[in-house]
């Protein structure tokens, strides 16, 4: 069963006005009591209240929220966000294993963001922890790496990746679709990319015990995807959570996701747009914008175009 995120924080007038006019394609006939209005943007629910609360609900609340505690900040410069699971569905996690000997050695880490997004570079990192920087790296929290925001990524990473060896790859939207095709598909690009960054971190430090790499594909299929390549790295554990495996991942994912910010907000401010992250309803309006003003050209700059948001936008402008 899916987690259900719990996203909230207080919206001012301009930022309510805003979201009700972007939102009204998607807004429900019913309301719960004291709200304004509700709206279902694909998996998320929304919910703005009289008192100004606007509230998030739903597996992809995280990614649905994104774009608008960020207008929110331009807005008004500040806000506070709330997030909260569903707590009855947490009590049914379990617990993963984590193996001391694992976690407490010398290894190198990989782990990748922004093949979820329409918007902005696939992003890979391959990163050395060792020993003797596992307690300094719980200290400043990088062990609970998949519970940071987007503004505590961007705290948090230059207090360690000065002290962390690493190694990273940006590929841009237009490098993924001129190589994208029925043979070179999402998970094929990932592999090729976190073997690069793990064969240039592998021939800088050779005092390491394990490569371990956040799965994404079975290992057979991994090194399958690899067979035409050379220098393959081979002697990889492969692991599902890898980041609470060891911190090697988890430092890996927070340096990717720094970078894909970083250049995400590049690519938001040389088109004067404030772009949403993941592959909402919210991506469609906002890629019809882009098209009526820069092109259909645009979107093979700063887009994946394989993904089904293209047609869909397509699909409403040639109404």
């Amino acid at each position: 069963m899916q987690k259900n995120n719990v996203i909230s924080f207080v919206a001012s007038d301009k930022t309510q006005k805003m979201m009700s006019e972007e939102l009204n394609w998607c807004m429900r006939d019913k309301t719960p009591q004291y709200a304004k209005w509700q709206a279902k943007d694909g998996d998320t629910v929304i919910t703005l209240y009289e008192s100004g609360k606007v509230v998030f609900q739903g597996k992809d609340a995280d990614l649905a929220s994104d774009f608008w505690i960020t207008t929110e900040k331009i807005n008004s410069g500040k806000v506070d966000v709330k997030n909260s699971g569903d707590k009855k569905e947490t009590k049914k996690e379990k617990k993963e294993y984590v193996n001391p000997r694992i976690y407490n050695s010398s290894s190198i880490g990989s782990d990748e963001v922004g093949t979820g997004d329409y918007f902005g570079p696939i992003v890979v990192t391959a990163a050395y922890v060792s020993k003797d920087n596992i307690e300094f790296l719980e200290n400043i929290g990088v062990k609970d790496s998949k519970k940071l925001n987007d503004d505590q990524i961007l705290e948090i990473v230059p207090k360690f990746i000065k002290q962390i060896p690493y190694e990273s790859m940006i590929l841009t939207n237009k490098e993924y679709n001129d190589s994208y095709s029925i043979d070179l598909n999402m998970n094929k690009i990932k592999a090729l990319l976190h073997n690069k960054v793990l064969y240039k971190l592998s021939n800088q430090i050779k005092d390491y015990e394990y490569i371990i790499v956040d799965q994404f594909a079975e290992s057979y299929v991994y090194f399958n995807y690899l067979k035409q390549s050379s220098n393959v790295v081979r002697n990889i554990t492969f692991f599902t959570k890898g980041e609470d495996k060891h911190l090697s991942v988890a430092c890996a994912s927070l340096i990717s996701r720094y970078i894909f910010i970083n250049e995400f907000n590049k690519l938001s401010k040389s088109l004067n747009i404030i772009l949403p992250k993941g592959a909402s309803n919210l991506v469609d309006e906002v890629g019809k914008t882009i098209v009526k003003k820069y092109g259909y050209d645009k979107l093979k700059e700063i887009a994946k175009l394989n993904f089904k948001n293209t047609e869909k936008i397509k699909e409403s402008l040639d109404k």
